[in-house]
């Protein structure tokens, strides 16, 4: 009888780790800014607050081929970030380090990938 109930225990936590997935999804914490140009000349300033890591992104402002890309990025997160030129993260590409790393506007992105 105890015999059987430690078998389904143990099979019970074998299916419970089974289905958990393996490493959860983490954010970078923190905040990722860049500028957008208007139509009208306005600059306008994007944010992606605690982004998450490991995940392609298209900054939603600048998704359509039609609009200006966005530039002068800045990462204050704790994690590695690359910009892509394109959206889905296509393109030309350059990585900026965490905690404080920039670009001028002479960078131009479409969509960013953070990392550890």
């Amino acid at each position: 009888m105890r015999l059987r109930h430690t078998v389904a225990a143990a099979l019970g936590a074998l299916a419970l780790a089974v289905a958990l997935p393996a490493s959860s999804a983490q954010a970078a914490t923190g905040s990722f800014t860049y500028l957008i140009d208007a139509q009208d000349g306005a600059v306008h300033v994007g944010t992606l607050a605690d982004p998450p890591s490991g995940v392609c992104m298209t900054l939603p402002e600048v998704a359509q081929d039609w609009v200006a890309p966005a530039h002068t990025p800045r990462n204050d997160t704790g994690d590695f970030v690359t910009a892509f030129t394109g959206p889905g993260c296509d393109g030309d590409s350059f990585t900026l380090r965490p905690d404080g790393g920039h670009a001028t506007e002479r960078l131009k992105l479409r969509s960013v990938l953070f990392f550890h």
